[in-house]
């Protein structure tokens, strides 16, 4: 195998572990880390050129390695030295110029939402926040004004900086340097962002569109679609949660796929520029649409990887594609390493990529299910070690879950999606009706299968899957040995050809 092969393989464990390293150095500008990643990165260039491979190969690990290091550290020192940080120790009142990060999630008394922060009013006079992110959580008046807002509106908002609670601790890797207590939203506007705009207005015509679907199905079309779960009730996360098909609400590469096949046609004519164009802000604008969840980033920059290799005549594998998708995120984003949904992401895409086609080849039977069943089998085992350090353990019945609500994912969400814009843009009801009925009943066949697979809650947690793996693995060596020793191993061959001939 060559170095070109495996490189970016290489590359990306040296970036996972520099990001780790750089952790646990803690908050620092790390400006040596940062010369030195430039040191070594314009070596590996120059090996490059001087075709040592090797060398070349060793050199960007090591780049890779300083640059995830000083990525963490240098975010770290971001969260700990802000233009916020004497306002929220010092829990200062102000007022403050804001734009929403995410759209608000609101409860009977309260909406929480994460902002990036730009003109501050305190007390003691204006100061510039630095675009920093905070988590507001609004309170009083101010909560059913801002659960109306999107991502992207700017607001006004009155109130108090404050440290993050032990609930908001987990927005720290969201890169929010503080949390601001509203009670009392002054002003607030559309999006600035051309592509904002865009985006909320799709979504909104999308949601829309569905507007006639009853409950709870119409809850699951926005988060299938979307990733908002924001009005999925209790007891249907709970059920998606034990039966395994939590991932069916976390927008992720199935969906980007299905989003570029619907505009496939316009991919398909014109110029090779255009068409990589329009692929790519088709990406962009769905990104922008699910709110940049990290599930969806990792699907978008690796189809994006895809799309120009192709475009230039140089078509890439696809854990090549991931690993290239996943180091750029990785030192554009640090921080996400801690979150579950992308790893949770790449970990089923390397199942996919590396178990899924020799579990299907081992499976007798139609082809057809036999690729279905290797690849949610390969997806769930990649995933396991995630689903049991995070969730505890993996559920049983996950597998066969996901093999019957298969054939009803890929429509639910490319009608899901047609439909919705279809009722949304032409504003009939009778229109958004008839167009949202077949995604209605792939709705309630999930819930359904959702339902019943949750009354089997059977869950394999760490002690239970290491045995589960150990039989499985001895089993599978059990029997190719088997097979080995029925094969003959004598061998005679052919005069004529010389091939290889089993004796008679």
């Amino acid at each position: 195998m060559t170095a070109r092969a495996v490189g970016p393989g290489f590359v990306l464990g040296a970036v996972v572990l520099g990001v780790f390293a750089g952790e646990a150095v803690g908050p620092t500008p790390a400006r040596a880390a940062v010369v030195g990643a430039v040191g070594a990165f314009a070596a590996a260039l120059v090996s490059a050129v001087t075709r040592r491979g090797i060398a070349g190969l060793a050199l960007c690990c090591v780049a890779a390695a300083l640059a995830g290091g000083a990525g963490m550290s240098r975010a770290l020192d971001g969260l700990v030295h802000s233009p916020l940080t004497a306002a929220v120790g010092g829990r200062e009142s102000a007022t403050i110029d804001a734009t929403l990060v995410t759209d608000p999630h609101a409860t009977r008394f309260s909406a929480r939402v994460l902002a990036r922060v730009g003109r501050v009013h305190l007390d003691s006079g204006p100061a510039d926040g630095g675009g920093r992110t905070v988590a507001i959580d609004a309170s009083g008046d101010a909560a059913p004004r801002l659960a109306v807002l999107a991502a992207g509106d700017g607001v006004r908002l009155v109130g108090y900086f404050r440290p993050l609670d032990p609930f908001e601790a987990r927005e720290r890797w969201r890169h929010a340097v503080g949390a601001f207590s509203a009670d009392d939203l002054r002003a607030f506007s559309p999006p600035a962002s051309p592509l904002l705009r865009v985006a909320n207005g799709l979504r909104a015509r999308v949601l829309a569109g569905h507007r006639r679907v009853p409950e709870p199905q119409r809850a699951l079309l926005a988060g299938f679609l979307l990733g908002d779960t924001a009005d999925l009730p209790d007891s249907v996360v709970l059920d998606f949660r034990a039966s395994g098909l939590s991932h069916l609400v976390a927008v992720s590469g199935e969906n980007v796929a299905f989003v570029l096949a619907l505009v496939g046609p316009l991919l398909r004519r014109g110029p090779r520029a255009a068409r990589l164009g329009i692929g790519l802000a088709v990406l962009v604008v769905f990104a922008a649409m699910t709110r940049w969840e990290p599930s969806v980033l990792r699907a978008s920059v690796m189809a994006a990887c895809s799309m120009v290799a192709l475009s230039v005549g140089r078509p890439t594998a696809g854990l090549r594609a991931l690993a290239l998708a996943v180091i750029g995120l990785l030192l554009a984003d640090p921080f996400l390493v801690h979150s579950v949904g992308f790893l949770l992401s790449c970990a089923a895409s390397v199942g996919i990529a590396v178990l899924g086609p020799p579990i299907a080849a081992r499976i007798p039977g139609p082809r057809g299910l036999a690729a279905a069943v290797g690849v949610t089998v390969g997806a769930q085992i990649a995933v396991a070690p995630v689903l049991v350090a995070v969730f505890g353990g993996v559920p049983l019945v996950a597998v066969p879950a996901n093999l019957v609500v298969a054939p009803f994912a890929g429509p639910l969400t490319v009608l899901g999606l047609a439909g919705g814009l279809a009722g949304g843009i032409s504003g009939s009801a009778a229109i958004g009706a008839v167009a949202s009925f077949p995604a209605y009943v792939c709705a309630t066949v999930v819930l359904t299968v959702a339902r019943v697979a949750a009354r089997t809650p059977v869950m394999l947690d760490g002690p239970r899957l290491a045995v589960v793996a150990v039989v499985a693995g001895a089993g599978t060596f059990a029997v190719r040995r088997s097979r080995r020793a029925t094969w003959p191993r004598a061998r005679t061959r052919s005069p004529e050809s010389g091939l290889a001939l089993p004796p008679r």
